[in-house]
C-alpha cells in the first residue's frame, strides 16, 4: 500500500519511520515536562524539589492559608465572644486557640495520608483521656475544648466538601453555640468549698447564723450556701459558698479542696 503526498509517494517503511519519529518526539516532550515538574505527581529530578520534596506548592499554600484563616477566625469568635466574655479565664483562652491551630494543622497536612477518619477519631480518644494534674477541668471548659477540636477536624479534613459547605457548617456551629450559650450559659458564679467545723449551725432554720459566721470569718459577702457531705464523727461538713467577687479576675483555685485530709 502506497500513500501519495505533495506529488510524491511514501512507502510503508517511510510511513513507519515517520510514526516512530513522532512517538519519540512526544516521549521527549513528556520527559521534559516531568523534569520541569509541570506534570502533577512528579517530584524526582524536578528543578522545584529538593531531596524528593517539593520546594514550593503555590496552590496548596493558598488552600492552606484560606482554610487556616477560616478555622482560626471561627474558633477565635467562639472563644473570645462566648467563652471568655463570661469566664475571663486567660489560661483556657490560649489553650483553646492552640488546640485548634495544632489539630487543624495535623488534619490538613495529613489529609492526603492514608489515615482517614480513624486518625481523627483517635484524636477524640486522646481528648477523652485528658486529665490535668493540678485541677479538674470544669464541664464548660471541657465542652468548649471539644467544640474547638471538632471544628478544627472538620475544617482540616473537609476541603473536598467545598468551601461553601464548610462556611455553612461553621456558621451553624457558631449560631448554635451563640443560642445555647445565651439561653443557658449564665456567667459562672464565684464559689468556694470550705470544710466547716461548727456543725450545729447547719441545722434547718439556722441559715442566717451560718451565713453570718462564714461572712465574719472569711470577710466575703455571701449570696448562697449549699451544704454537702457531713461527718458527724468529726463534727465537720463541706459547704459550698457563693460570694460576691472582689475583682473581675477569676479565682482559679476556688473549687479545690484537700480530699486527702478529709476523705479517709
Amino acid at each position: 500500500m502506497l500513500l501519495q503526498a505533495n506529488g510524491g509517494v511514501f512507502s510503508p517503511d517511510q510511513i513507519k519511520a515517520i510514526v516512530d519519529s513522532a512517538e519519540n518526539t512526544v516521549s521527549a516532550t513528556d520527559a521534559a515536562a516531568h523534569a520541569a515538574g509541570d506534570i502533577p505527581g512528579t517530584i524526582v529530578g524536578s528543578a522545584h524539589s529538593w531531596l524528593n520534596t517539593p520546594i514550593f506548592l503555590k496552590e496548596e499554600l493558598f488552600t492552606f492559608g484560606l482554610f487556616f484563616a477560616l478555622n482560626l477566625l471561627v474558633c477565635w469568635l467562639l472563644v473570645h465572644f462566648f467563652y471568655y466574655r463570661k469566664a475571663k479565664r486567660k489560661d483556657y483562652y490560649y489553650t483553646f486557640i492552640l488546640f485548634s491551630v495544632t489539630v487543624f494543622m495535623l488534619m490538613f497536612l495529613l489529609n492526603n495520608v492514608n489515615l482517614g477518619m480513624g486518625f481523627a477519631l483517635g484524636l477524640f480518644a486522646i481528648f477523652g483521656m485528658i486529665r490535668y494534674r493540678t485541677e479538674m477541668v470544669p464541664i464548660r471548659e471541657m465542652t468548649y475544648l471539644f467544640v474547638t477540636i471538632g471544628i478544627s477536624v472538620i475544617n482540616g479534613l473537609g476541603q473536598s466538601e467545598g468551601l461553601v459547605n464548610l462556611l455553612i457548617t461553621n456558621a451553624l456551629i457558631v449560631t448554635i453555640v451563640a443560642v445555647v450559650d445565651g439561653l443557658f450559659g449564665a456567667k459562672p458564679k464565684p464559689a468556694k468549698i470550705i470544710l466547716y467545723d461548727k456543725i450545729e449551725l447547719i441545722k434547718l432554720g439556722r441559715e442566717e447564723e451560718l451565713k453570718a459566721d462564714i461572712e465574719e470569718r472569711t470577710g466575703l459577702t455571701i449570696n448562697k450556701l449549699e451544704i454537702g457531705h457531713i461527718d458527724f464523727l468529726r463534727d465537720v461538713a463541706y459547704i459550698k459558698v457563693y460570694y460576691e467577687p472582689t475583682s473581675d479576675e477569676p479565682n482559679t483555685i476556688d473549687m479545690m479542696v484537700k480530699h486527702k485530709d478529709f476523705m479517709k
